[in-house]
């Protein structure tokens, strides 16, 4: 009875594949009629009404958002590989056919199964940014080809087709291009400073189709390079000509400081990163974690209610994806991390709950993917998310930080290395106390204003 079903199950993805990829390939001949009936087909598979909600939604916006429109029909403007490849993957084997598969594996064995997770198959870096976030862990390691080969062939099982790389700096991780041709039905995202991309590196890209890097940048020429090094920025520069040329997806990767936070949202940077060909963007909030960390550096508590309307702004009428991952609870029903939608392995193959939190129970060259997904550090995080009724107060670490104190103190969790516990307490930790106080005051305010029949019940309630 259970070799039917699952004979059953694969008959129903090869259909469903064929399906999609008809529909995928027929929409490049004219994105402007077929997108809406791709997103047609999608909606009709999608198992979930919450899936199908925001499939309308995601039609809704590309009928009715001159920018969303625009940003939709430029990805079928690439390389044909990279269209094969990249977008299909992603929207169809991670997005599409991936997420109900993660949902029937959860049903089917009570193991949470993430939409994806970030690797770092090396620690090994050609630069020394200051306040790098991974600055303090093990500059040797790496992680061999068939332990990420593993990791590949054990995801694609349970639906995960979404794999972001970091480091380190991956494109020194010597594997790289082979791991990719190994999964070509996978989508890899490299988070990579960019000064080794070359005319080589990018024909390779190219050949692959699959890989997609997001480049650091801290603003404009003289912040980028004070912070990563003098003519880092004019190397950024030619390395994203070098991949527009070439028609492949790109995005950005912007590191947000007290010092920083109006260049880098400015209508002139966003305009400049658009001509580069920039498709999407990351930004991060400054932590004081890694590398000399310094709290002075990190946002107030005004310029991060700036950002909740900027970022919204700049993805509504700039046609730049740019996610924020701090101020984007709302979107993601609070925070993301723990396994419920992503996790993070160290170059040391150590598990942890986020790229931010460095502690860990599991290690990835001990154990299966599965099993790591069932550690007590990960459940504990599950239980406890939301970690904040407010979802513009999503993060365990720099928002509700007493919720991170407790999921460690309770799992026996260990650092990853020294001086990471340092976040938990001393002088950084009771900044953060501070720092989450002061910004629960204004997100508060702006909850109250954006949800006011919620707040009057939760009001009500408390009396």
């Amino acid at each position: 009875m259970v070799a039917v079903r699952a004979n059953l199950d694969l008959a129903k993805r090869y259909v469903a594949e064929k399906v999609l990829r008809e529909a995928f390939n027929y929409m490049e001949k004219n994105p402007e009629e077929n997108f809406p009936r791709l997103l047609h087909v999608a909606r009709m598979l999608a198992r979930k009404e919450v899936h199908k909600q925001q499939i309308a939604k995601v039609l809704e916006a590309y009928r009715q958002n001159p920018s969303i429109h625009a940003y939709v029909n430029r990805l079928f403007n690439l390389h044909p590989n990279v269209k094969q490849r990249l977008i299909y993957n992603w929207f169809v084997n991670a997005m599409l056919l991936g997420i109900p598969r993660q949902q029937q594996v959860e049903k089917e064995t009570g193991v949470h199964i993430p939409n994806f997770f970030l690797l770092d198959p090396t620690s090994d870096c050609n630069l020394r940014c200051h306040g790098c976030w991974a600055g303090e862990y093990a500059h040797h390691d790496s992680l061999e080809l068939d332990l990420v080969d593993r990791l590949c062939r054990e995801a694609k099982e349970v639906g995960i087709y979404w794999l972001a790389m970091s480091g380190g700096e991956p494109f020194r991780w010597p594997h790289l291009f082979e791991l990719a041709e190994r999964h070509p039905d996978m989508a890899f995202m490299l988070y990579t400073n960019g000064t080794l991309i070359d005319d080589a590196v990018a024909d390779r890209l190219v050949e692959v189709g699959n890989i997609t890097p997001a480049i650091s940048l801290e603003g404009w020429r003289e912040r980028t390079d004070a912070r990563r090094g003098k003519g880092v920025f004019d190397r950024v520069m030619k390395a994203m000509d070098a991949l527009r040329e070439r028609g492949l997806v790109f995005g950005v990767s912007i590191t947000i400081t007290r010092e920083n936070v109006e260049e880098v949202t400015s209508d002139a940077f966003i305009d400049f990163l658009l001509e580069k060909g920039v498709v999407y963007g990351w930004s991060f909030h400054y932590i004081p974690i890694g590398r000399e960390p310094k709290p002075e550096l990190m946002i107030t508590p005004e310029q991060r209610a700036y950002l909740v309307e900027r970022v919204a702004y700049i993805r509504n009428h700039k046609g730049l994806q740019l996610a924020d991952f701090w101020n984007d609870g709302e979107l993601t029903l609070g925070c993301i991390a723990g396994g419920r939608r992503y996790f993070h392995i160290t170059a040391s193959g150590a598990v942890e709950p986020c790229a931010f939190i460095h502690f860990s129970l599991e290690n990835i060259k001990e154990k299966s993917l599965m099993e790591v997904l069932q550690s007590p550090l990960f459940r504990a995080y599950q239980q406890r998310q939301p970690f904040s009724d407010n979802l513009l107060r999503p993060c365990p670490l720099i928002d509700v930080p007493g919720a991170l104190r407790e999921i460690i103190a309770a799992t026996g969790a260990r650092p990853t290395h020294p001086g990471a516990e340092t976040a938990l307490s001393g002088p950084i930790g009771a900044y953060l106390d501070t720092n989450a106080a002061r910004w629960a005051e204004v997100a508060d305010r702006i909850w109250q204003e954006r949800h006011p029949v919620e707040a009057e019940k939760e009001l009500t309630a408390g009396k």
